[in-house]
């Protein structure tokens, strides 16, 4: 019976050893990362990648948010890994509002932004005194902004400040009227206002698509890349640069251009 003990004493102690062990977030000696994502097509892309880092014996866990606040402070916390939502406009707007030093990873794509209507079926036909509702976060405000200036419809200070706001408008000629609303919120506005300023992971799950139904739309050049972001405690953590990797392979690459058909443009 003693020597039964011993050897089951030893066995336990061998598996103290070679656990892993893993909380929220990936521990020291964890194979697992865990990634804040928007739904669309964030999430829909992180998806394709776990099989590429299971081979690489990476388990990539996702957790999907519906707001753009939390998969940055839970990042910051380090209650998760990495995050994979926004541009970097608003991630440097974040980190000076909050103090933090999130950090870019890698770029993956981009997502043309755009302005929808289901009352104009074109811009021209936008009234005067028209209700436009607008995202309230700085960059993503400057960002609406800018595409309705880059269009003619207002005129900015500076047409390239990439956090221009409302005070910045120097012509506002068919007397437009703003909203500011949390992002999450805009595709919900639609049968209230003459037109919203949609994200485009917003405006997929609500199922438009910003090549055919978008009124205006940023092209291919927009600079807004969406980045895999961390800390810089972490950023070069061989499993982060694993899935970095794996996000900019010719397999993501097919699958975004593919699945999503000009709405989501690879940056890579």
């Amino acid at each position: 019976m003693k020597k039964l003990l011993l050897a089951l004493a030893a066995l336990l102690a061998l598996a103290g050893c070679s656990s892993s062990g893993s909380g929220d977030a990936a521990g020291s000696g964890s194979q697992k990362l865990v990634v804040a994502a928007t739904a669309v097509p964030h999430a829909e892309i992180l998806k394709q990648v776990k099989p590429l880092l299971a081979k690489e014996g990476v388990e990539l866990e996702i957790k999907v948010f519906a707001d753009y606040v939390q998969p940055n402070t839970q990042v910051a916390e380090k209650a998760i890994d990495l995050n994979y939502f926004q541009t970097k406009p608003y991630l440097d707007e974040f980190n000076r509002q909050r103090g933090t030093q999130l950090t870019i990873v890698t770029g993956v794509h981009i997502e043309p932004f755009g302005a929808y209507s289901r009352k104009l079926e074109n811009i021209a036909d936008l009234p005067d005194g028209a209700t436009v509702t607008l995202p309230n976060d700085p960059s993503n405000n400057s960002r609406a902004l800018l595409l309705l200036a880059h269009h003619g419809i207002i005129t900015l200070k500076d047409p390239n400040d990439e956090l221009a706001t409302q005070k910045d408008i120097t012509a506002n000629p068919r007397h437009l009227k703003f909203r500011e609303l949390e992002a999450a919120m805009l595709p919900r506005t639609l049968d209230e206002v003459d037109l919203a300023l949609i994200n485009t992971n917003y405006a997929l799950a609500a199922g438009l698509h910003p090549t055919k139904d978008a009124l205006l739309i940023e092209g291919k050049d927009s600079p807004y890349v969406n980045y895999l972001v961390g800390r810089p405690d972490n950023k070069d953590d061989p499993r982060v640069q694993k899935l970095a990797k794996a996000l900019t392979s010719p397999e993501i690459k097919a699958f975004i251009e593919q699945k999503y058909q000009g709405a989501v443009l690879p940056a890579f």
